[in-house]
């Protein structure tokens, strides 16, 4: 991935600083696998934005094992040094989403990015999110503690712009049980904004390594029972990211050159009969993408989404919006709608 000379210090500072946080990402996941004697099995792999002139990523993913369901620790930085017309300057990101494979470990997803204009300005995003299959109150307390300590001055704020990012209409309930997102964050002190970034990514990551290791060694038995309650959540996970994620899509917009990377979100089974019973009750034109999607997946239930069917679920949800672009106003929003494909434009 190219790094180039022309990038701010702060574009510098913001691809190390995600860098760090992938590191320590991956090694705690790692250290949380040798500590139950499971596998983990971590790869890396490159992608490259036109050829890497225009920047890419680093993915450190791991197979569905014993320890994960569904594991994407993802880096990557765009720039557009050479494009004068493009308005924005850089964008770095650090995106990682973590589904166990034990139904009593929550989900968790992470995102943090640093994103510049080329007329100097620039913003943060802070997200971070526990997404139970079975809820376990000690899980969701000790996540919003560890928000609450990192951000004790923006806490309040972000947790009630993460509320309602992440509510879903159509089925009248949140993704997940703890929710924090602060978008488009400058405080006019652009240190202290690094600062908060850091002490946020850290917290939040080893955090979740703590309560990821706990859950497991306290719910080593699993049931059939609590096998249905996680498939049926991990299918609501996919409805949430693939017709509501403003993220998400907007990545799919912007290029097609990382697509099975930004659907490492997407667990590693649905239920396509439950994704189907929920597309009546989706507002027109989001009804025809629940039915494209469940007709994008194998027909059997489990269905299995392995990497041809998340290119094929990217192209079904980048198809939809470039069809029905005012669509596009009905996914997430918390207090401001960020401009990200513009910002590619």
């Amino acid at each position: 991935m190219t790094n180039p000379a022309r990038l701010s210090q702060q574009a510098h500072r913001a691809h190390a600083l995600v860098s760090a946080l992938q590191a320590q990402f991956v090694s705690n996941l790692e250290s949380v696998a040798n500590a139950l004697e499971l596998e983990s099995n971590f790869s890396l792999t490159e992608w490259l934005r036109d050829g890497g002139q225009h920047g890419g990523g680093i993915r450190f993913s791991s197979p569905e094992n014993e320890l994960f369901n569904r594991a994407s620790v993802n880096i990557s930085q765009i720039h557009y040094a050479d494009q004068p017309e493009k308005k924005l300057a850089s964008a770095t990101a650090i995106s990682t989403i973590i589904h166990p494979q034990n139904p009593h470990a929550p989900s968790v997803h992470i995102h943090i990015s640093w994103t510049e204009m080329k007329d100097g300005s620039g913003y943060w995003r802070l997200m971070a999110d526990l997404n139970p299959a079975i809820d376990h109150p000690l899980w969701k307390n000790k996540f919003q503690e560890i928000l609450r300590s990192a951000t004790p001055e923006y806490y309040q704020e972000a947790s009630a712009q993460g509320d309602r990012y992440f509510y879903i209409p159509a089925l009248e309930r949140h993704r997940g049980a703890s929710h924090f997102y602060l978008e488009q964050f400058n405080s006019g002190d652009h240190e202290a904004d690094f600062c908060l970034a850091q002490r946020f990514g850290k917290a939040v990551i080893d955090g979740y390594a703590e309560i990821l290791q706990s859950a497991i060694a306290q719910h080593p038995e699993v049931s059939h029972a609590d096998r249905e309650a996680q498939l049926s959540y991990h299918t609501l996970y996919l409805f949430q990211v693939l017709t509501l994620d403003r993220g998400t899509t907007s990545g799919l917009l912007v290029h097609d050159q990382n697509d099975i990377g930004i659907m490492g979100s997407i667990p590693a089974r649905v239920n396509p009969e439950l994704l189907a019973s929920w597309a009546d009750r989706c507002p027109p034109p989001q009804d025809q993408l629940v039915k494209s999607l469940v007709h994008t997946l194998h027909p059997t239930n489990p269905s299995e989404v392995d990497d041809q069917i998340k290119a094929q679920l990217a192209a079904t949800v980048r198809a939809h919006y470039q069809t029905h672009p005012e669509a596009l106003c009905m996914q997430a929003q918390g207090n401001i709608i960020p401009p990200t494909v513009d910002n590619h434009q």
